[in-house]
């Protein structure tokens, strides 16, 4: 019979693309994984994966092996959550994705959750690309978009309002802009990612839409170091509401054009995989964060 955690170190050298980087990963000497991997394979009597110098991939019984491997993870998630939800306590390590942006947003809410639950462990993963919730073993993950059918539980937090800002010591040298139009004469700060630089800001006012091609005196992919720069004083700058609502309060940033409304963004929403059992740990995490992310 297969030893249930060399199936589970399998399929996370899989999922790692290597043995060297699952050991990397795991906190383990690369020889320690070898061995337990090459043990699985004496215990099933088949070689699972092609090794090269280059790259490793799985045989065709490793393909099966594998999904199998994927079930059986499931299956114990799934006791552990279930044996979680009987004893009804909000403990354990909880592990939490979201993006660079939104990192600025759920640091806060994350601290206070621990204080007021300080059985759980939190660990947060931030990063930009897309994370395979499952594969990775994310249990909760923030997401601001529209979201496409999948095999996730999404759960919508907020909806995403935006508002354009500019931090007071930009204002005091430059003056507010006090229509659309007059964004073409100020410094503005601009999200561009790799397909696309976001330049044109629409406005909704009392003539109709209005769509401006803002210049842009500095443009990043991470919009809290997008606001970071305004609240340093260098510009204008178009943003979801959320990540800035600390600075509003606190008057480091100012709002513009107030009598022109923005459309929305991409709602907020919280997703986690589906599962029979949902551990006491996420439940109430996510209601934590639908209680904590408003707009004040």
């Amino acid at each position: 019979m297969a030893d249930p955690q060399r199936l589970d170190l399998f399929a996370k050298v899989v999922e790692a693309g290597s043995i060297s980087r699952a050991a990397v990963r795991h906190g383990v000497d690369k020889s320690v994984v070898s061995r337990q991997i090459a043990k699985l394979e004496a215990e099933l009597g088949a070689r699972l994966l092609q090794r090269t110098t280059r790259r490793l991939s799985l045989t065709e019984i490793g393909e099966q092996v594998l999904q199998e491997a994927l079930r059986i993870r499931e299956a114990l998630l799934n006791v552990e959550q279930m044996a979680d939800a009987y004893q009804q306590e909000v403990r354990g390590r909880l592990r939490v994705g979201c993006s660079m942006a939104s990192r600025r947003v759920l640091v806060p809410v994350v601290i206070e959750f621990c204080e007021r639950h300080p059985q759980v462990q939190i660990a947060l993963q931030s990063e930009d690309r897309l994370v395979d919730l499952v594969a990775e073993r994310i249990d909760v993950a923030l997401r601001t978009a529209h979201l496409a059918e999948s095999s996730l539980v999404a759960r919508k937090l907020v909806d995403n309002r935006r508002v354009v800002v500019a931090a007071p010591s930009y204002l005091a040298r430059h003056g507010a802009p006090r229509t659309p139009d007059e964004l073409r004469d100020h410094a503005c700060l601009v999200y561009c990612n790799a397909s696309r630089c976001y330049d044109q800001w629409r406005f909704d006012g009392p003539d109709g839409r209005i769509t401006v091609q803002v210049p842009a005196r500095m443009q990043m992919n991470d919009g809290g170091a997008l606001a970071d720069a305004a609240v340093a004083g260098g510009g204008v700058v178009l943003l979801d509401r959320l990540l800035v609502q600390r600075e509003l309060q606190s008057g480091a940033l100012q709002p513009l054009l107030t009598d022109y409304s923005l459309p929305d963004g991409p709602p907020i929403y919280a997703v986690y995989p589906a599962r029979h059992w949902l551990a006491p740990k996420t439940t109430a995490f996510v209601d934590f964060l639908q209680q904590h992310l408003s707009f004040g």
